[in-house]
């Protein structure tokens, strides 16, 4: 994490725009978790003395980049929490699919479950035990030769959510061998960007609309003219 990665900040938030190697919460590699990268550069900045307050408010997955937020108070994180649960917040995410979807736009509603042993979603029946109702709505936004451009927005939060929905329907997300994609990305990204969030502040109430500027990979630069 670098200062430029950093979108917003006051005394009760930090936003970051994620890069896709980077990490949210702790795993098999041992490697630093953003929460912990966050609490040196706030201690360094203002000359914290013991230890650093950074509470994880959502989540991305690792091969995924984009606008992410934290709470830089417990009262920060227990009001954006209770936003989040109410879904008083909204999220955009950009997507690159291998191909494109049968209408322009559209609503994916499924019912999904996931794996734990896996640490993958799989699309089933209502009455798999288990399972949850996924739905998000999507749009295309633009078409290369070999690539296409989704906005999504969701309309629940299940695990892995964008990335099994356009897989079940032939939709892979660029570089997303996990769900089908046909080939790796180089930086071990996948084309899953989370573009947008808007909430209103824990403290101020006041709305705010955060956008994290795309990634400088070759396939996002197909589409920079849009962004």
């Amino acid at each position: 994490m670098n200062l430029n990665s950093i979108l917003y900040e006051d005394n009760h938030l930090i936003a970051i725009n994620k890069k896709s190697s980077e990490i949210v919460q702790g795993d098999r590699t041992g490697d630093r978790t953003m929460p912990d990268t966050i609490k040196s550069y706030l201690k360094e900045k203002y000359n914290k003395p013991g230890n650093v307050f950074c509470g994880v408010i959502h989540r991305l997955d690792r091969p995924t980049s984009g606008v992410i937020l934290f709470a830089r108070t417990s009262k920060g994180l227990e009001r954006m929490n209770k936003q989040f649960r109410d879904k008083e917040t909204t999220k955009t995410y950009w997507a690159i699919l291998e191909n494109k979807p049968p209408q322009d736009e559209g609503t994916l509603s499924n019912y999904v479950k996931k794996n734990e042993k896996q640490n993958k979603s799989y699309v089933t029946s209502m009455d798999t035990k288990g399972a949850k109702k996924a739905i998000l709505h999507y749009r295309l936004l633009s078409s290369s030769e070999r690539y296409h451009l989704v906005e999504v927005k969701l309309e629940t939060g299940r695990h892995h959510q964008i990335r099994t929905q356009f897989s079940k329907i032939g939709c892979c997300i660029k570089g997303d061998l996990k769900y089908g994609a046909k080939r790796s990305n180089t930086d071990g990204s996948i084309c899953l960007h989370s573009r947008k969030i808007a909430f209103n502040h824990p403290t101020t109430k006041k709305p705010i609309l955060i956008v994290a500027p795309l990634p400088e990979n070759t396939f996002w630069k197909l589409f920079k003219s849009i962004s």
